[in-house]
């Protein structure tokens, strides 16, 4: 598209391939005004999509919660564009965005994590066109989602950044295209379901050298035959090709079955494919050193979930972000599995809520709006549907293998009644109601956060028949000079050298997590991957350069953590 500079231009969507791509990555025209009304003069470039406030958008500017924050893309119409749609596509823009086509309003997203899209074909000239985005981001001083950015950053919370940070691409369509495949494999049964969406009722599927003709909208089951199933040690996918009359698209699924079972002992467990797994994994932020929300290049999530497996983790717990659906491709290729949050905010932070089961270990119940600051009726639909859409949006990914919903009771609210809802919605994962604390007693798991303390396994009576995970814990902190965001230094336990760094994570293992296994410990999830910003608990540089740890050593204790069944 006449880009000099496209930065994050790999295809899109590895589950929904086709041969139409434009990729808008590259450079932009912006203005952060005060002004609500389109501006006649822009303020410079910015390269899209890193945020204005980032290094790598070549800006380096605060929006702030009274600005307005526009982007103007010119592109010129082709003769390859001629088809009945022209979809236009936002992998994520931050909060609310307008976006215009030659000066008409297509479309109005809100919500700051999800990907979302709209047909610009009625509004094209034949010759040069105009993208213009308005931005509005009010970040964490409104009732929206806004993960872990703050206006006042600093320890957990982090520099906020606005607008367009996902990629921006098109693809010319037919009218009958495919819009979306759902898969749903089934081991017991040594099936796959596909669910094609499309208004074309008459589909071609060609999968492992045959060819079904099949209804869309419509359910279809297929006999898989001789399979591997998809581990962490054999992450195998499966090609198929989906065609309606005008359009084809390439996808892929594994076959995987995640559960919580009772093993030979009694104990209820987390489960890959019907046997008994112990899943060690880190809490990954997914926050970049230049572009913060936005990776620098797609290499980025190859050399983090390498780093992962490298250190003998089988799981990465994607903390209150979404992340680009080549994120979950890479997972599933190289066999990561993920624990994926859903995006949680939408409140004050109200820290004597938060806070109160650890000093009296008491859980509140989560239907008193006030006590948990979520008496914003519109703010808690808004929340709910962007659960929902999350779980459509990830459903097929093969690597996700739990849901976290609220997370140590930041803005929870009817979490009883949203799990029964949304396990509905996707039965096949596991569900984690309340990360850490303000437990409802349902979902699948009893979910502790253990910090500067040793672990105490709760009770039969308060695990309530689910399979008991750690989901945060460590946090063990060393600061490497010369390769910090600031002069901060956040962390649970600050040390002083690599040595004493893995000495902590030894000792945390054999004090804390061997001993519990018996217990009925299923999982852990340690804090953190990487250094964000203050916190300086990672295995690694917020800059990624230095790794703060022996991998050799640390994969082989944890390569030793087995539930002995």
């Amino acid at each position: 598209m006449g880009n000099k500079i496209q930065p994050l231009s790999e295809y899109p969507r590895p589950q929904l391939v086709r041969d139409s791509y434009y990729c808008l990555n590259g450079e932009w025209e912006y203005a952060i005004s005060k002004e609500d009304a389109l501006p006649e003069a822009y303020d410079g470039t910015i390269i899209v999509p890193f945020s204005p406030e980032t290094p790598l958008s070549q800006v380096k500017r605060e929006v702030k919660p009274d600005d307005f924050l526009y982007y103007k893309k010119e592109f010129k119409y082709e003769k390859s564009m001629d088809n009945d749609k022209l979809i236009l596509h936002f992998g994520a823009v931050d909060q609310i965005a307008e976006v215009y086509i030659n000066d008409k309003l297509t479309t109005k997203h809100v919500g700051g994590f999800l990907p979302f899209e709209v047909d610009i074909k009625p509004f094209l000239k034949k010759s040069k066109n105009t993208i213009i985005v308005k931005v509005k981001d009010f970040s964490n001083t409104k009732s929206y989602s806004v993960g872990k950015q703050s206006v006042n950053r600093g320890g957990i919370w982090y520099t906020p950044q606005s607008g367009i940070y996902m990629p921006v691409w098109m693809e010319a369509v037919s009218y009958d295209y495919i819009q979306n495949i759902k898969i749903t494999p089934n081991i017991d049964n040594g099936t796959v379901d596909i669910f094609v969406n499309s208004i074309d009722k008459n589909i071609k599927l060609k999968m492992f050298g045959k060819v079904y003709s099949i209804s869309s909208n419509k359910h279809y089951t297929i006999k898989v035959g001789k399979y591997t199933l998809w581990t962490p040690e054999t992450p195998v996918l499966y090609n198929f090709e989906v065609s309606s009359t005008n359009d084809t698209v390439k996808s892929y699924f594994a076959m995987r079955k995640f559960s919580t079972m009772v093993d030979s002992k009694g104990v209820k467990r987390l489960a890959l494919n019907n046997k008994p797994l112990f899943m060690k994994g880190v809490l990954d932020q997914g926050y970049y050193q230049d572009g913060f929300l936005t990776p620098t290049c797609d290499q980025d999530y190859i050399n983090d979930i390498k780093f992962v497996k490298k250190m003998g983790f089988n799981v990465t717990r994607k903390h209150i972000k979404i992340e680009s659906m080549r994120f979950y491709y890479h997972c599933d290729r190289l066999g990561l599995i993920v624990w994926q949050d859903f995006v949680n905010g939408g409140s004050e932070y109200k820290f004597s809520t938060i806070s109160f089961p650890l000093v009296t270990g008491i859980h509140n119940k989560d239907t008193d709006y006030k006590k948990f600051s979520r008496e914003d009726e519109e703010a808690r639909r808004q929340t709910e549907q962007e659960f929902k859409d999350t779980i459509n949006l990830l459903y097929s990914v093969p690597s996700i293998g739990l849901w976290t919903i609220f997370n140590e009771g930041w803005g929870q609210f009817d979490s009883v009644r949203i799990y029964n809802e949304l396990k509905e919605l996707d039965p096949t994962r596991i569900f984690d109601h309340a990360s850490g604390w303000h437990d409802q007693g349902v979902s699948d798991v009893k979910s502790l956060h253990v910090y500067f303390k040793r672990v105490k396994m709760p009770s039969a009576k308060e695990a309530k028949d689910r399979a008991i995970i750690l989901s945060e814990c460590g946090g063990y902190s060393l600061k490497i000079d010369g390769h910090t965001f600031n002069d901060k230094f956040f962390g649970y336990k600050k040390l002083k050298s690599k040595e004493e760094l893995l000495n902590e994570y030894k000792t945390f293992i054999e004090k804390d997590v061997r001993p519990n296994i018996e217990k009925g410990l299923s999982a852990f999830i340690y804090t953190e991957l990487s250094d964000v910003e203050d916190e300086l608990n990672g295995f690694i540089t917020y800059d990624r350069k230095v790794e703060k740890i022996d991998t050799n050593l640390i994969k082989e204790i944890n390569d030793s953590i087995n539930i002995n069944d």
